[in-house]
């Protein structure tokens, strides 16, 4: 009985000073997550909650020090005439095509060690380990499943894309940031009619001419190199 009394004055005080204790580190805990979540938030395109550029160049990079360097593929993904689309029916309509590109990437995606991202306007990039003897096989059928029409609003959206491959195992010491290029290099032939899909980057596509980063030729990079 006497123990029994005698308890809550032995917990009472360290009781209270834990309770102290908790609620700020408590707050503290909530403003944090708050913080992390705005910063994952902040990495991701709003429009298609996909990852942007530096997450991908990230990915890429850890894929490079793995033992799956030779079968990792990079992908540019530009749409074709998607211009005209917000051109003719609105730019309800684009957001519509690029959200529905974005979903398609992503569940061809989930089926491997693949990561989509968007690096903005109507261009994507897909960082995915495959095995080299059945790579262009499945880039040609995943082309085919982004090509397919879309519904909106009663109207029948046509799609087309072009995509540049790039494979890690024709350009062995290079970082993720010259892949990619060469990948970009490789699209913008491919769009350009100057080579058949699909076309994979060589390592003077990876070397490309750039303008400040920029691969040379692209829209607005003429600005760039008359300002320097």
């Amino acid at each position: 009985m006497n123990s029994a009394i005698r308890l809550p004055g032995i917990i009472g005080p360290n009781a209270l000073l834990i309770t102290a204790a908790a609620v700020p580190l408590t707050g503290w805990a909530l403003h944090a997550v708050s913080l992390y979540k705005q910063i994952a938030d902040g990495r991701k395109d709003p429009l298609t909650d996909l990852p942007c550029r530096p997450e991908f160049v990230a990915y890429g990079e850890r894929l490079l020090g793995t033992r799956r360097r030779n079968a990792v593929h990079v992908l540019m993904l530009d749409g074709v005439d998607f211009k005209a689309v917000n051109d003719t029916y609105g730019h309800t309509a684009g957001d519509t095509v690029i959200q529905t590109l974005g979903r398609r990437l992503v569940r061809w995606s989930s089926g491997r060690k693949a990561l989509a991202a968007r690096l903005g306007g109507d261009k994507f990039a897909v960082c995915a380990v495959i095995p080299p003897s059945a790579a262009l096989a499945e880039i040609t059928a995943l082309r085919e499943q982004l090509r397919q029409p879309i519904q909106h609003d009663g109207l029948t959206l046509r799609l087309d894309v072009s995509i540049g491959i790039a494979r890690t195992a024709h350009l062995s010491g290079e970082d993720m940031s010259q892949i990619l290029r060469g990948a970009d290099t490789a699209m913008y032939k491919v769009k350009k009619g100057e080579v058949p899909f699909p076309y994979v980057a060589t390592r003077d596509d990876a070397c490309a001419e750039t303008v400040n980063g920029r691969r040379a030729g692209r829209r607005g990079t003429h600005l760039l190199a008359d300002a320097a």
